[in-house]
C-alpha cells in the first residue's frame, strides 16, 4: 500500500500543506480554508481516502479522492491560487507563497501523479491520509 500523507496548516484565506510519501517530502499543497466541509467553499475533512485515476476533458488525467463524506469529484489538479481556482480540490505546488497560494503547480502535480499512477499500475492500494500538522 502507498500512503500519501497531507499535513495541513489552516489559515483564514486558505489551507497549506505538505505532501509526504514514505519519509520524503514530495511537494506542498494548497486548498480552500476549512469551512465545515461546505461544497465549493471548503477543503475536505481530515481522514483517510482511497485514490484513483480519473480523466476529464477539463483536466486530462488527474487523481480522484474517493469516498469523501457529502462531497464528490474531489481531485488533485494543478492550481496556484485556491480561492480563484479550487472548489474543494487539492492542488500540489512546488512552493508556498501565502495562505492558499503557491507556484509551479503543474510541475508538482506531474511528479505526484507519476508516483501515484506507478503504484496504481502495480495494483497497489493508494490512500490519502489528511492530518493537521503538529507544531514543532
Amino acid at each position: 500500500m502507498l500512503v500519501v500523507k497531507l499535513l495541513r496548516t489552516y489559515g483564514d484565506r486558505g489551507t497549506n500543506g505538505e505532501i509526504w510519501i514514505g519519509g520524503d517530502l514530495e511537494c506542498c499543497a494548497i486548498e480552500l480554508p476549512w469551512r465545515e466541509n461546505v461544497r465549493n467553499i471548503s477543503c475536505i475533512p481530515e481522514g483517510t481516502y482511497p485514490l484513483a485515476k480519473r480523466y476529464s476533458k477539463r483536466f486530462g488525467w488527474h487523481i480522484l479522492v474517493r469516498d469523501v463524506p457529502m462531497r464528490s469529484a474531489i481531485l488533485f489538479h494543478p492550481a496556484n491560487n485556491a480561492e480563484k481556482e479550487l472548489r474543494g480540490c487539492i492542488a500540489p505546488v512546488s512552493e508556498l507563497t501565502g495562505d492558499g497560494k503557491g507556484i509551479r503547480s503543474r510541475v508538482a502535480f506531474e511528479k505526484l501523479k507519476e508516483t501515484v499512477y506507478a503504484a496504481l499500475d502495480q495494483e497497489q492500494e493508494v490512500v490519502l491520509v489528511i492530518e493537521r500538522k503538529e507544531n514543532v
